[in-house]
């Protein structure tokens, strides 16, 4: 293993949200991610939305506020394309500034590098 990559990536965090409950997406996500951003607990931040997460996000209008609070704090919010694809809502994450990318191979390559993971 290179000590080099992983030293260079331990303040970096991955949250892969993947639950389709809405109240851990509120009282948990979304708090702990906006926290982390806003203290700088993390140089790196990205929201990986995978699973039924991304057709709770994009059906519940309750949760697009928070989504775009985080982005315009800076962390990278990101959905997986064939899941988004898979209930129908990628363009509607598209249309919130949700990045919608297939994300096996870049999922892959950060666990890889040393990116801490959190899933909820």
């Amino acid at each position: 293993m290179n000590e080099g990559i992983v030293s260079e990536n331990q303040n970096k965090l991955l949250v892969i949200w993947s639950s389709g409950d809405r109240e851990v997406a509120l009282s948990m996500v979304f708090m702990y991610v906006l926290n982390a951003r806003k203290n700088d607990w993390w140089d790196e931040i990205m929201l990986l939305i995978w699973g039924p997460s991304a057709e709770i996000l994009g059906m519940d209008p309750d949760l697009r506020a928070p989504i775009r609070e985080l982005i315009n704090q800076g962390v990278q919010v990101t959905a997986c394309r064939a899941c988004a694809d898979l209930f129908d809502v990628s363009d509607r994450l598209a249309r919130m500034g949700v990045q919608v990318d297939h994300m096996g191979e870049p999922l892959t390559g950060m666990i890889k590098e040393g990116w801490k993971v959190l899933t909820f």
